[in-house]
């Protein structure tokens, strides 16, 4: 079970077996199912392998390799770098803002996930110096290693955009439901977007407010979170017979990556609520908070000379800015790697990856340095900014880590799993699960439809799953 400790911060119970985890779940049939189709291995006799392994981040990806080493060498040797004692159950913060959860129900502790056989660094890393087999830290400590997890997930940067500020978050109809401060342990961006939701219902009860939700250029943390913020506020709005003008600008050119969802989005979900329009193409580079003016650039195609050769006119493309007038904006900020791994040798130098975690697809092996691996948001693959998608990295990458360790060939492979509980709704949720090769549902349930049960599984069953058995390596 979990309590409150003297810090307010959620206490987490260990030693929680898997039977004891349903049964506090209600022996659910779903959370029986996710079990079954984890990717948790069998239990197997601990490896003897020897070795000093690093681990940088404290976040889910972080701890839940540190859990999986702790349980699959005999005599592990791990250090941890990590500045936040807090530990945020980060998928909640969408929940906070539509009011289904506050701030204290995310908030847990690292000093209940990390053990004291674990010696933990309570800094951040600075400087990444693979060629040394060691890392720097903000406070200068140099520490080295022998085999290195870098866990340390993704930045949020607002700067980014012109004429916007973290401080300006909460204030002139502005909204961003990512803000957070992992350090502190504070999630600020759930709380503001509730009050932001509240907000536009007094602005609707009086007109109709112009609303505009945003998606950047970048890859970012769960990719159906913008969507998620638009269909839940419409939603909001709906239930109590009010409306508002909805757009949804967005750089890419359709709704979600996977076919079956993306149908169901734009011809199920989008006309229900009729008020919806969508701006593909459309990036946001500045605002203008005074005067509620937001401007995105995308792309203007003009026609050019005929060419006689390939007998068609050549397209001219020009880069526009195009202004919005608003009322209320959810803004996505662009995001990358931390500062430390991109100005680093172990980020991908070139090409659409370029900054983040250069690591093999299918192994999680760094290409150039064979004793680095990466887990969660930070790995430059092609799928995979979820918490879903860690969970299924964790137990791929500890066996082939554990195989470099020992000298055998890695033969653990990521699919690249990912899974968005896509809110569509109050009290529907479309499951998208998807690999590199497209849909892959863990159950026999169409992956475009949108269902109450996933939401049930997500609001009241995905958090102690979090907490009891992700973070204990047990899943």
């Amino acid at each position: 079970m979990s309590k409150l400790d003297q810090n307010g911060y959620v206490k987490i119970v260990s030693g929680m077996s898997r039977r004891d985890a349903l049964k506090m779940m209600g022996l659910s049939p779903i959370a029986a199912g996710v079990l079954a189709s984890s990717s948790a291995p069998v239990e197997a006799k601990a490896s003897d392998a020897k070795g000093k392994i690093v681990i940088v981040g404290g976040g889910a990806g972080g701890i839940m390799a540190m859990a999986r080493l702790r349980r699959a060498l005999s005599e592990p040797d791990i250090t941890i770098i990590a500045p936040n004692e807090v530990h945020l159950y980060q998928p909640g913060q969408v929940f906070m803002a539509a009011g289904e959860y506050t701030h204290e129900d995310i908030v847990g502790s690292n000093l209940d996930l990390i053990p004291d056989d674990v010696k933990w660094i309570k800094d951040e890393v600075a400087r990444f110096e693979p060629d040394n087999n060691r890392v720097v830290t903000r406070g200068g400590e140099s520490v080295t290693y022998d085999f290195l997890v870098v866990a340390t997930g993704l930045v949020y940067h607002y700067e980014q955009i012109e004429g916007l500020s973290i401080d300006m978050i909460g204030k002139n109809g502005i909204s961003s439901v990512y803000l957070n401060d992992l350090e502190k342990g504070t999630a600020e961006g759930g709380t503001i977007t509730w009050k932001w939701f509240n907000d536009l219902k007094q602005a609707a009860q009086k007109g109709k407010p112009r609303v505009i939700c945003t998606q950047p250029a970048t890859p970012i943390k769960c990719g159906g979170a913008p969507q998620k913020i638009l269909y839940l506020a419409d939603d909001f709005l709906k239930r109590e017979g009010l409306d508002a003008d909805f757009v949804f600008a967005l750089n890419g050119d359709k709704l979600f990556g996977v076919p079956e969802v993306n149908e169901t989005l734009a011809k199920v979900v989008q006309p229900r609520y009729g008020n919806i329009t969508n701006k593909f193409t459309h990036n946001l580079v500045a605002i203008d908070a005074e005067k509620k003016i937001a401007t995105f650039e995308t792309k203007k195609y003009t026609q050019g000379a005929y060419d006689e050769d390939l007998e068609e006119y050549e397209m001219i493309e020009e880069i526009v800015r195009v202004p919005m007038q608003y009322d209320f904006i959810h803004i996505v900020p662009p995001m990358s790697a931390p500062k430390a791994v991109v100005e680093s040798p172990l980020a991908w130098q070139q090409g659409s990856a370029q900054g983040w975690l250069e690591v093999d697809r299918e192994t999680l092996q760094h290409t150039r340095y064979p004793n680095v691996f990466g887990i969660g948001d930070v790995c430059g693959i092609p799928l995979g900014k979820t918490g879903g998608s860690a969970r299924h990295h964790g137990p791929i990458m500890v066996a082939n880590l554990i195989a470099q360790m020992e000298k055998k060939e890695l033969t653990q492979k990521f699919d690249g799993y990912t899974v968005c509980p896509l809110k569509t709704q109050y009290g529907k949720i479309i499951l998208a699960e998807f690999n590199y090769e497209g849909a892959a549902p863990s159950f026999p349930l169409a992956v475009g439809e949108e269902r109450w049960i996933w939401w049930a599984f997500d609001l009241y069953m995905l958090k102690p799953m979090y907490w009891h058995l992700m973070m204990r390596g047990l899943m």
